[in-house]
């Protein structure tokens, strides 16, 4: 739902039967969450001014916490992951997968970057927009699980959690203090949709973040390439140039849900402005074809429009 005209912050909340959400203006609400709602300055993300974010949690009786915590959209990333369907499913997976962190206007200042040349990577904090507003389950099926087997959603990294919020750690290639948008910067290994809503970025740590004896429960190894991928010259030829090694390794890596494996299914999704179709029989990925991207395809959603290369370049 979209206020127009509002003050600066609104309150979201949930009562607990039934279930709905209701946003209240202005008044401090004992028991519930702020959620900024601001209308979107020049070349700002819409985000921002509708009510995607659901930071909110349920207003129980008797809840000691009070008033709520403001959350802005600082940023937005921009790729070639276009949907859900293909986009790795951790970051630092895929480490040639390049993105572009652009700044909100009211947050493209380059003192604001100051130090952060000194660090070679960062943590990315950040919002499951194409999951907000669909609820969440106590339990879910985790992918590396076979999509069968269930966990508690605090044991796993769902996007349907009571708060979507999401966390990455990537690598940080470049940073540009000018350009057309503002200071941006240029990283590696980013796991996100393109356009996602970044709600901060703070310095990856190696001695406090880095724990070598950690264990990582079912998902304790990192997922290496189970296919090897094949692709005519032809189909090859609708691809933007030095996007095909990214691909290859996405598609490595089996974007299919493991439950799915019927070699005369073909798949479907967008990449870099791109549809790509593909079929899989036994170890082997045939892609197909590699178009311009057009209408809904099958097993994901094929938008229209591209997204602007990145060109990665040396860490300052």
């Amino acid at each position: 739902m979209i206020f127009r005209g509002l003050p600066e912050q609104t309150y979201v909340f949930w009562e607990p039967t039934p279930f709905f959400r209701t946003t209240l203006p202005i008044f401090r609400t004992p028991g519930v969450i702020l959620v900024p709602r601001r209308q979107p300055k020049a070349g700002g993300s819409p985000f921002n001014a509708v009510s995607t974010v659901p930071v909110g949690r349920q207003a129980m009786p008797g809840d000691a916490r009070k008033g709520g915590t403001p959350m802005n959209v600082i940023a937005s990333i921009r790729n070639d992951f276009q949907e859900k369907f293909g986009i790795p499913r951790q970051s630092g997976v895929v480490e040639t997968a390049l993105s572009e962190i652009i700044f909100e206007p009211d947050y493209r200042s380059a003192e604001a970057l100051r130090g952060l040349e000194g660090f070679s990577h960062i943590w990315l904090i950040w919002a499951f927009s194409a999951s907000a507003g669909k609820g969440w389950s106590p339990t879910v099926r985790p992918p590396r699980l076979g999509g069968n087997a269930r966990v508690g959603v605090f044991a796993s990294r769902s996007p349907f959690r009571p708060n979507p919020l999401g966390l990455s750690a990537v690598k940080l290639e470049n940073i540009v203090l000018q350009s057309p948008e503002g200071p941006l910067l240029r990283v590696s290994g980013a796991d996100l949709l393109h356009g996602t809503p970044i709600l901060d970025i703070k310095p990856y740590l190696p001695y406090a973040d880095c724990i070598p004896q950690a264990t990582g429960g079912f998902a304790g190894t990192k997922p290496e390439p189970r296919l090897e991928v094949s692709a005519a010259r032809e189909a090859l030829q609708g691809l933007p140039a030095g996007k095909w090694k990214t691909l290859r390794e996405v598609l490595a890596l089996d974007p299919r849900p493991s439950y799915q494996d019927d070699p005369e299914r073909i798949y479907g999704f967008a990449f870099a402005g791109r549809n790509v179709r593909f079929r899989v029989n036994g170890s082997t990925l045939e892609v197909l074809s590699i178009d311009a991207a057009g209408e809904k395809f099958r097993d994901g959603e094929i938008p229209t429009g591209s997204c602007t290369t990145v060109t990665k370049s040396p860490h300052p």
